[in-house]
């Protein structure tokens, strides 16, 4: 059985991270919290609905999730926090297949809604995304930190006041370097341009927020993130001031700290 505790916890302003001894330790320790979060959840309010992230950083917590057996996966309504313009769910890079492979078709949820970033009607998409997020109000966002410090597609300057939910945004070269090095494109020309993202603001909204964050190449990152000003050049540096949240290092994304 994998050690839950953490080798270290750590306290930024009102951030709360715990590091642990490899990606292993991270991810089953951010499964069990998320999953008995989710849990817990369900049985106050007979459902739950959380916010997943993807990418490469995310799939050994993914993996682990979905062994965990406390939540009752048809009570939970599942929402994802970005999407290429244009791109289609067939698409090897669709953040909607990934989550379509890695969680709902293993754990069948009662729901997933997908961001359509191949709508005809971005606008239109939008409006639904927006809509449906204020119809279940997801109780967890599971996220990540991009190598940039983004979250989510919210690259370097952040809008950290913003109203609205969702929105177009156009990907920095740090941020598609990023997708071309994790493998799900073969030259950066492929790496699309645009994306539909989550803003800071929604991000934040839910009740609790799980930062999973392994690999040494996130350290740069971390290390702008927690040690540095809270500043929109580093969009990750809003997690400081957030008391809701719990941020999972290994010891490689924590080697700079």
């Amino acid at each position: 059985m994998v050690e839950l505790a953490p080798e270290r916890i750590l306290t930024y302003d009102r951030l709360q991270v715990l590091v642990f001894q490899d990606g292993a330790a991270l991810a089953a320790r951010a499964a069990h919290d998320v999953a008995t979060f989710l849990a817990q959840r369900i049985r106050e309010r007979g459902e739950a609905a959380v916010m997943v992230a993807t990418g490469n950083s995310q799939l050994a917590f993914m993996a682990a999730l979905t062994q965990r057996q406390e939540v009752d996966w048809s009570r939970v309504t599942v929402f994802h926090l970005d999407e290429y313009l244009g791109m289609s769910e067939g698409h090897p890079a669709s953040f909607r297949r990934y989550i379509r492979e890695r969680l709902v078709d293993i754990v069948r949820p009662r729901a997933f809604y997908g961001i359509r970033g191949d709508a005809p009607d971005v606008e239109a998409e939008i409006a639904r995304y927006t809509q449906l997020l204020h119809q279940h109000r997801p109780d967890a966002c599971v996220m990540g930190i991009g190598e940039n410090g983004h979250l989510a597609f919210n690259d370097p300057p952040a809008d950290f006041d913003t109203p609205d939910t969702m929105r177009i945004v156009t990907l920095d070269e740090a941020c598609r370097r990023q997708q071309l090095g994790e493998g799900w494109f073969a030259t950066l020309d492929e790496v699309p341009r645009q994306a539909l993202t989550l803003t800071v603001p929604a991000l934040l909204v839910p009740e609790r927020l799980f930062v999973v964050v392994p690999e040494r190449r996130k350290a740069p990152a971390v290390k702008r993130a927690l040690e540095g000003p809270v500043t929109p050049e580093c969009p990750a540096s809003i997690l400081q001031r957030q008391p809701h949240a719990v941020l999972y290092l290994d010891a490689e994304s924590a080697s700079l700290l």
